[in-house]
């Protein structure tokens, strides 16, 4: 499929996800298997573009196109100028955010706050595209199915977005008042799919081979996004698109390249972070990786002690070496999400930050 000017590899996209999907989660997935992957959000206000955290999440040095950022605000001309400054330092798709149910968004009005105010939405869409237009940099919009169940009115922003110009619409399957509460509905996807003539991504909930396979089959949708379900298991891209291409599994990675692809994965974080912020924010990605894996819990405890990032990679290697020594690939099923999006293993230890964690 297509996005704009830009063939995409396959349509199995990254969602995007605050404090996880920076250029080293992105470049990864990508080589796993991701055809597409946008970035974290970027805020729409200026005084906030030259602090650390923006420019990191504007940094795309080395990324594979097409480059998709996503940004977020409330005011029309405030987000035309974010989606410029954007494309001036690198971005070649540009996603509007609708979706983002956290408090700390909402409550400024942004994210999926928006779809309680079809007016403002769809000036936002508006600008956003005039600004773009000039550029050929093609705009896309990520929502969910409403704002509340009362209130699921999707398919009248989509239908106004396409209008507008909008070349893609994602849809998660889950109101803002569920947050990730509750099991995702594809209902609302297919009628967004049936009534528009752009791409349409269904997203929600899609943790395995076979969820992948059966919301394509039930949306129509043109492509499917992870989010949650890629944590900890960029390899996911690769087993759905062996599982939609062949109808087979692909066998469980080798316990050696998990702790290749995690090390990789390390260097490049520590890389864009530095030292003091980069152990720190590797804490969780290391998490993930080893939450379901035999000995995990009580390692991440012992790693997340460690406070310089030679210590981290050692400590990594130490443990999928001893891993190593009991199998030589990681567990089937390893990392795969209920209906939730939560891995069974760990549905008592749910990150607190979820909410915010996912645009």
């Amino acid at each position: 499929m297509n996005i704009g000017p830009y063939a995409l590899a396959n349509n199995l996209f990254v969602a995007p996800m605050a404090g996880v999907t920076d250029r080293p989660f992105r470049q990864l997935s990508k080589k796993l298997g991701a055809g597409y992957a946008v970035s974290e959000m970027v805020t729409s206000r200026k005084d906030l573009w030259d602090s650390l955290k923006t420019s990191r999440r504007a940094n795309h040095e080395g990324e594979a196109e097409p480059i998709a950022v996503q940004i977020a605000g409330t005011d029309a001309q405030m987000m035309a100028e974010a989606a410029a400054y954007n494309i001036d330092r690198g971005a070649q798709i540009i996603d509007i955010n609708m979706g983002c149910p956290a408090k700390k968004v909402c409550n400024k009005w942004a994210g999926s706050a928006l779809m309680q105010d079809e007016a403002l939405a769809l000036q936002i869409v508006e600008a956003v595209v005039a600004a773009c237009a000039p550029r050929n940099v093609p705009v896309t919009l990520k929502m969910r199915t409403g704002w509340c169940q009362a209130e699921k009115n999707a398919l009248a922003i989509a239908r106004a977005a396409e209008s507008a110009g909008v070349q893609m619409v994602t849809v998660h399957g889950r109101t803002r008042e569920q947050g990730y509460k509750g099991a995702a509905e594809y209902d609302t996807i297919a009628a967004v799919k049936a009534a528009l003539r752009i791409p349409v991504v269904a997203n929600g909930d899609i943790g395995s081979p076979e969820k992948a396979r059966d919301v394509l089959a039930c949306t129509g949708a043109d492509a499917v996004m992870i989010g949650r379900a890629a944590q900890g298991r960029p390899w996911i891209f690769r087993e759905v698109a062996h599982f939609l291409a062949t109808g087979t599994h692909l066998a469980p990675p080798l316990v050696a390249e998990v702790e290749r692809l995690l090390v990789d994965h390390l260097r490049d974080h520590y890389d864009l972070y530095g030292e003091f912020t980069g152990v720190r924010t590797a804490r969780k990605h290391i998490g993930w990786y080893v939450k379901t894996l035999p000995g995990g819990e009580a390692f991440r405890a012992r790693m997340n002690l460690l406070e310089d990032c030679e210590a981290q990679l050692r400590a990594v290697s130490v443990f999928f070496e001893g891993l190593g020594a009991q199998m030589d690939r990681i567990p089937a099923g390893a990392g795969e999400e209920d209906e939730e999006g939560v891995p069974g293993q760990a549905r008592a230890n749910k990150d607190k930050n979820q909410e915010e964690a996912a645009a």
